[in-house]
């Protein structure tokens, strides 16, 4: 699976390394459809956060922001109108930390872990100076 993540070109893995150790990463997509309806994918000019996540010892470092600021300038780079994520609907850290760069609910989708079928909200920021 890593595998295809990494040989799919819309794919951007941002690596975060302290003191010689890997401590967070980022994965963000271009050309997502999430939380697009099915008439709109054709015109999906969004990033896809797909993972951001950081070791727990650095949470609250500002190294998660940090790669969060590099996930929106990489959107603006690549021509984004939005910037989309998925967060479990009972993370509250997590949707607080969104909430502060400016993210909004704007649907969910469901998901199954397990047997447990789980609700992801979706996250959506629209990019200075493009539609969303």
């Amino acid at each position: 699976m890593q595998l295809a993540q990494l040989q799919n070109a819309d794919n951007t893995f941002l690596l975060a390394e302290m003191q010689g150790r890997l401590v967070g990463y980022a994965l963000a997509a271009k050309n997502s459809t999430l939380g697009l309806a099915a008439a709109s994918t054709a015109m999906a000019w969004q990033l896809e956060i797909k993972q951001l996540y950081i070791v727990e010892e650095w949470i609250g470092t500002g190294l998660g922001a940090a790669l969060m600021r590099r996930c929106l300038d990489l959107a603006q780079a690549e021509s984004c109108t939005a910037v989309v994520l998925g967060v479990w609907e009972h993370n509250e850290r997590a949707k607080a930390f969104y909430q502060r760069f400016g993210f909004r609910e704007v649907g969910e989708v469901a998901f199954k872990l397990g047997q447990d079928v789980q609700r992801d909200l979706i996250y959506r920021k629209g990019l200075a100076g493009r539609p969303s």
